[in-house]
């Protein structure tokens, strides 16, 4: 597992059940509310830090997802994607990078189609069986609940990055 991470160049996530608890929230007019975790987002800000670039790729269409990707500074965000495949290989070619230089972390079923492509796969623990064989990774955490960050940590700790990054917040 660690000469997979030790290649990551990309980080890409899913949202409901990642990012997020999975629940899906609509208030009496239709809007939709997310629950974020707050050391997701900090973990994604660090791997930011590190060069690693970082990427969005959810089926659903949200405006709090839309800002919770402005906030976080993501480098790439699709939406509504019916085919999370199809837009995968789009963003390959459009931003050159390989399979092995990507982290795709997912939930189910509908991910499957890019955990079997990528470097590093990563799952939580409440994925379908069927995600869970084809990952290098299962969180101990949840998705909603530090998934993302037990990730961000290990990649930065795999690749050396981590001390740096720490020791930036501790000079400040």
């Amino acid at each position: 597992m660690e000469d997979r991470v030790k290649k990551v160049k990309w980080a890409f996530f899913d949202v409901d059940g990642v990012l997020t608890d999975g629940k899906i929230i609509l208030d009496s007019n239709g809007n939709e509310i997310k629950n974020f975790n707050v050391k997701d987002g900090i973990g994604i800000y660090m791997l930011r830090a590190a060069g690693i670039k970082t990427g969005i790729i959810t089926g659903r269409e949200s405006k709090a997802v839309e800002k919770r990707a402005k906030e976080l500074k993501i480098d790439i965000l699709i939406q509504n994607s019916s085919d999370k495949l199809k837009d995968y290989q789009k963003l390959k070619e459009e931003y050159g990078f390989s399979d092995e230089e990507v982290m795709f972390i997912g939930d189910d079923i509908v991910d499957l189609p890019i955990l079997i492509r990528v470097g590093f796969a990563v799952s939580v623990p409440d994925a379908p069986e069927e995600v869970k064989e084809v990952c290098h990774y299962i969180t101990t955490s949840k998705g909603g609940f530090g998934a993302v960050r037990e990730v961000c940590d290990l990649i930065l700790k795999i690749q050396g990055k981590y001390n740096k990054i720490l020791e930036s917040y501790l000079r400040r």
